[in-house]
Parts: C-alpha cells; structure tokens; sequence
C-alpha cells in the first residue's frame, strides 16, 4: 500500500492520538474518525424485516416533513 507523509500540529497530533484506539493505526483513526467507513460498519445490524420496519417508517416521515413543509409554505 502506498503511504504519504503529512504534517500537522502538535495539537492537532495530541487529539488524533487520544481519539484514536490502542490497536489502531493513526491511518484507521483518521478514516474512522472522518466517517468514510460509518455506513459499512452498520450493513446487517438489522433483520431483513426491521430493515423493511425502519425503511417504511421513514418513508412516513419524509411524506409527513413534505406535507408539512407545503403548509407552511401556503
């Protein structure tokens, strides 16, 4: 894997040192931490039927906020 050198501030350092974890490299802290990988960590947290559950519920909202938002556009 090809590697770049960048520089940063002592500061700036001494954060990504305290947020990273124990066993992780700065390189995983720093794409975990700008959420690049947030999506993937999530694929199977839910049953098929609790993923069709959420997704309807969401669909709700979505047409509520819409409805709403035309009112009051009115």
């Amino acid at each position: 894997m090809a590697t770049k050198t960048i520089s940063i501030t002592e500061e700036a350092y001494s954060i990504l040192k305290g947020r990273k974890a124990e066993d992780e490299s700065f390189s995983e802290a720093i794409i975990r931490l700008s959420g690049k990988e947030r999506l993937a960590s999530f694929f199977g947290a839910l049953s098929d039927e609790g993923g069709k559950k959420l997704e309807k519920e969401i669909r709700m909202m979505r047409k509520r906020h819409v409805k709403d938002h035309i009112r009051r556009m009115r």
